[in-house]
């Protein structure tokens, strides 16, 4: 599970990445660069899910070695 987030987190950077490169900052949101604006947000977000994940599996591992 732990190499499948980060294969993930890594896909998802490389996809932000990738679509900074395809921004048009004179005309953000038409054509191309409006769907580069959506990618990028919705990566930013697979990696924020992913961040969370990994923070609650770590409080979890806490939470077993306490009891």
């Amino acid at each position: 599970m732990k190499i499948f987030r980060i294969i993930l987190t890594l896909i998802a950077v490389a996809l932000i990445i990738y679509n900074a490169t395809k921004l048009n900052f004179d005309a953000l949101l038409q054509g191309e660069s409006m769907y580069a604006v959506i990618t990028i947000l919705a990566a930013i977000c697979a990696v924020m899910i992913l961040q969370i994940l990994r923070i609650s599996k770590r409080i979890e591992k806490l939470h077993k070695t306490r009891k």
